[in-house]
């Protein structure tokens, strides 16, 4: 969850957004950062607006005039003047007043915590020391590119399924609702008595039938209730933890939140950012079992012990991740390297989900395909048994 500490730093009084799973974890956060902390909230209505604002594309917009010759103000100014919402032009109006009374760029961005999150701040703050702005923002774009592209794929593989499995429940309801108390009608003059499977299913469907109103109510409630589960930080929190016991899964999963940390430590690096910062400022990034192991990494690498060993004895470090972390500290390039194990885990989870996904789509169907044929013939049992008695 993302958290807005209220501390007070070098650049004064400063609001930090830093994602964390509670406020003391946020606060130790700002802590190991050197900032001192006033105060520590979370905030729902901002974070919304964070979204309202096209962060990448005002990145991209502002990369392409920066390296047009444009100076910071004037490509600001530029960028206010075609911004087609109220937000987003004050958005920009803030920066620019910010940048008018002498403050850094770093700081401006900063002054906005709901908009521009730690690690825009951090890259920014890391280019004003070493210069290139330009290629420092145009590096963040493409980070933020690839993470919202790897979470489209996933998206987009799991989206069938699940349009799947609503519609199957729906035919379901469809048929316990209407075509099952049609059918009783038919039996209600027999004067035998029906299959017991035959008949739950009939007075079940009669019961659904009668409180039809109260059905589709239920349903809806229990739709929302899921949707405000998985978006409930704890329940997220805790189908993660199962999730991380399921064969397989477990391993995907570490695999996942790992490519996304070396991705963005990879950012931090080549944005001059030193290593253990980096470390720090993505630990948000990973879950409990991981974020111990990445304190105890830090702490070594604070000792002097290089990345790839600190990672490796603290499991933080796949394989593949390990051998490019040490031809990177070899070569002076561990940010480049890190980028390429980020990049060949994400294929290499992108094709394990469309490989699940083509695999769980025709067994999901299968299932649907037995629930309704169960159905079905649950309500011709006692036609088959009559057949049967008459020959």
């Amino acid at each position: 969850m993302r958290y807005v500490v209220r501390a007070l730093g070098p650049d004064g009084v400063v609001s930090l957004a830093v994602d964390a799973a509670d406020r003391d974890e946020a606060s130790r956060h700002a802590v190991q950062r050197g900032y001192a902390v006033l105060g520590v909230a979370a905030p729902r209505g901002r974070v919304m607006q964070r979204d309202r604002f096209a962060l990448v594309l005002f990145t991209q917009e502002l990369v392409a005039l920066l390296d047009a010759g444009l100076g910071l103000i004037e490509a600001l100014q530029a960028l206010a003047g075609k911004q087609p919402d109220a937000r987003g032009r004050q958005v920009i109006e803030t920066l620019l007043a910010t940048l008018r009374d002498g403050r850094p760029f770093s700081a401006a961005l900063a002054a906005q915590p709901a908009v521009f999150p730690t690690l825009y701040v951090a890259t920014v703050r890391a280019s004003e020391r070493s210069g290139g702005l330009g290629e420092a923002l145009a590096r963040y774009a493409a980070y933020r590119g690839q993470l919202e592209r790897l979470q489209s794929r996933i998206t987009s593989a799991l989206l069938y399924p699940l349009l799947l499995l609503g519609i199957g429940t729906l035919v379901v309801l469809f048929l316990l609702g209407y075509v099952v108390p049609s059918f009783s009608h038919v039996y209600a003059d027999l004067d035998r008595e029906l299959p017991f499977a035959s008949r739950l299913l009939f007075e079940a469907g009669a019961l659904i039938a009668d409180h039809a109103w109260a059905t589709a109510a239920l349903v809806v409630a229990l739709a929302v209730a899921l949707v405000a589960a998985v978006r409930a930080p704890a329940v997220r929190a805790g189908a993660m933890r199962l999730a991380w016991r399921v064969p397989g899964a477990g391993e995907r999963l570490r695999t996942f939140q790992l490519a996304r940390f070396y991705r963005t430590v990879s950012m931090l690096l080549r944005g001059g950012v030193p290593l253990v910062t980096a470390l720090d400022m993505s630990a948000g990034l990973l879950g409990d079992t991981l974020r111990r192991g990445l304190a105890d990494a830090a702490r070594d690498v604070r000792e002097g012990s290089p990345a790839s060993r600190a990672f490796e004895r603290n499991g933080l470090a796949t394989a593949i991740a390990l051998r490019m972390m040490v031809v990177g500290e070899r070569s002076g390039d561990l940010g480049g390297l890190m980028e390429r194990a980020a990049a060949f885990h994400d294929e290499e989870l992108g094709r394990w989900v469309e490989r699940f996904t083509r695999l769980f789509e025709p067994l999901l169907m299968l299932a649907i395909g037995l629930v309704i044929g169960a159905i079905v013939v649950m309500m011709y049992m006692p036609i088959f048994e009559l057949a049967g008695n008459l020959q």
